[in-house]
């Protein structure tokens, strides 16, 4: 399974050679684990191989759709989720509350934009995470690096950090049963507009948002009840939602396990997300991860990041988006509050240059990640709104649009991220910081982060 070094050749000729999902093997192959059993992994890989698919090739077509009209403006692209899932997470209230919330961010995405949103989740699969270092030193005592629940455990002993074949059979089965769970909400009218009420979370009560977010609700509420008594019946579209899933695809093995034809379809999907996005670490033109998405049907992603330049970025839309398909492909740009204003027009003009159709998404999280004083990572509020209140700017003095965010949160009230309306501090970090990896944006921080996109697109 180990990929071996192969030499690149022309962009063009690699867009057009044939391609298979084990092909990817014959790149370079970034942010792997090492898996001591080279036998026990392609068992794991085989059993995988025979699970049931976990989404449906006309929902990762018609996601395609929403996102080739978010690239036209006609709709608002909103992804989150948590930066690294774990197993221990997948329950009812975590699950039911990282729902509310990006239902609740929709919602008032919907009411100030007057545009639907597409909702992406980033969960149901997002158990695998890049590292700075293949490996990790306490006390003079060295041990792979944790790279989420899909390859090894946090715990710092041996044997929580090797990595582990198996584990890839346990993602699937908990990112098959988070899916079910939504699906089951939202087929059961969890995101019933007539009832945004289902969407509080506890805190909401006690919240400074609070009456802001009422007057939303019950504006949409006003909004609904006013349609429905001129036309006379009930609206039923109202009563649920499209929702999609996607993670990174950053281990190899497992993607290659989840990719499947499809009856009555041409190609292949990746049936394990609806939405599979490149990492920047593993973004190299030539590379292992780009070889394989290449070859898949869904629309799919790459993050953007103050390093890339024009080159190298236009040689990435030619191999993954040679066709320029509408949908196909969005750029996921995350450049920090401090470089956005000067790294990203560069890229937004070349790429208009060149007229490529893809849908720019700003990510906020990733270039302002800092250590604070106590040692615990943290992003502080200000420069995440910051960084996409500059980005719309950028991208109006460009004449390209800005269609969307990509944000890293939870459902849950934790306190990893700094500022917001409570004014978070340092000191308030220790209090419920719960990431294993990044710091995420908490309930509250989620919601003010959609009216504040609001708010700089509808200036009074």
């Amino acid at each position: 399974m180990k990929p071996v070094l192969a030499a690149s050749g022309s962009l063009p000729s690699q867009a057009n050679a044939p391609w298979t999902p084990q092909t990817w093997r014959n790149k370079t192959a970034l942010q792997q684990p090492t898996y001591p059993d080279s036998a026990l992994l392609e068992e794991a890989v085989d059993e995988v191989r025979a699970l049931p698919p976990l989404v449906t090739s006309w929902e990762i077509l018609s996601l395609q759709q929403q996102i080739a009209e978010a690239q036209e403006g006609k709709r608002f692209f909103l992804q989150g989720g948590d930066c690294a899932e774990i197993f221990a997470d997948c329950t009812n209230d975590v699950i039911s509350n990282r729902l509310k919330v990006l239902l609740q961010m929709s919602l008032v995405l919907v009411h100030g934009l007057r545009k639907p949103v597409v909702r992406v989740g980033r969960f149901a699969g997002q158990y695998a995470k890049p590292r700075s270092s293949d490996l990790e030193v306490r006390d003079g005592v060295s041990l792979p690096s944790y790279r989420g629940d899909i390859i090894n455990s946090p715990e710092f002993t041996e044997a929580a950090r090797t990595p582990d074949p198996r584990r890839m059979i346990r993602a699937h089965a908990r990112s098959a049963m988070t899916l079910n769970f939504v699906r089951a909400l939202i087929d059961g009218g969890f995101a019933d507009l007539h009832h945004p009420e289902y969407w509080d979370l506890a805190w909401m009560k006690d919240s400074p948002l609070a009456g802001e977010y009422q007057r939303m609700v019950d504006g949409v509420r006003d909004a609904v009840q006013f349609m429905e008594t001129l036309s006379g019946h009930k609206l039923r579209n109202m009563e649920t939602v499209d929702f999609y899933a996607s993670h990174e695809a950053l281990l190899l093995p497992y993607e290659e396990a989840v990719t499947r034809e499809v009856p009555r379809q041409t190609g292949w999907f990746n049936m394990g997300t609806h939405f599979p996005w490149i990492g920047m670490r593993t973004a190299a033109a030539d590379g292992a991860h780009l070889e394989y998405m290449r070859g898949i049907r869904n629309p799919i992603a790459v993050k953007v990041g103050p390093s890339v330049t024009t080159g190298e970025l236009r040689r990435v839309i030619d191999t993954l988006n040679p066709e320029n398909t509408p949908g196909r492909l969005t750029l996921i740009h995350r450049m920090g509050v401090k470089e956005v204003d000067t790294k990203l027009a560069p890229l937004l003009k070349a790429v208009q240059a060149e007229g490529s159709r893809v849908l720019w998404v700003c990510d906020p999280m990733h270039g302002n990640t800092e250590t604070a004083a106590n040692g615990l990572k943290t992003r502080r509020f200000e420069n995440i709104r910051g960084e996409i209140e500059r980005a719309f700017e950028v991208h109006a003095a460009c004449g390209t649009h800005l269609g969307g965010v990509h944000l890293e949160l939870t459902g849950e009230n934790v306190t990893e991220c700094t500022g917001g309306a409570r004014a978070l501090t340092d000191h308030d970090l220790e209090r419920d910081y719960r990431s294993t990896v990044d710091p995420r944006l908490n309930d509250e921080q989620a919601l003010e982060i959609a009216m504040s996109i609001v708010r700089s697109q509808n200036p009074a």
